[in-house]
């Protein structure tokens, strides 16, 4: 790990060309710092806490096992297509509604 001092206002580059990264010190205050990031649209950029989160979920989407989805996904389809209700009967022996 390469580590830098840099004050309020100065910034360190990170890559060259299209896909440079300027990271610049925004401001300091007692132990929490605020960094700015200039990038391209294509670099995806997250907090590490949120990183790691997102990555949890997926190894815990992977431990699932195959009749977990299968009832999953019973469930969905009776919530999203519901069976058809019985003609209701009128009590005047014809089909008018």
């Amino acid at each position: 790990m390469l580590v830098l001092s840099r004050r309020p206002g100065e910034s360190i580059v990170i890559g060259d060309g299209k896909e440079r990264v300027r990271v610049t010190i925004v401001e300091v205050s007692g132990d929490r710092v605020k960094v700015g990031i200039e990038a391209p649209q294509e670099i995806v950029i997250l907090r590490q806490e949120l990183c790691e989160a997102v990555e949890a979920e997926n190894r815990a989407a992977r431990q699932v096992r195959p009749e977990q989805v299968g009832a999953a996904l019973q469930s969905l389809r009776r919530v999203l297509m519901p069976r058809a209700a019985p003609p209701r009967d009128t009590g005047r022996g014809d089909d008018a509604p």
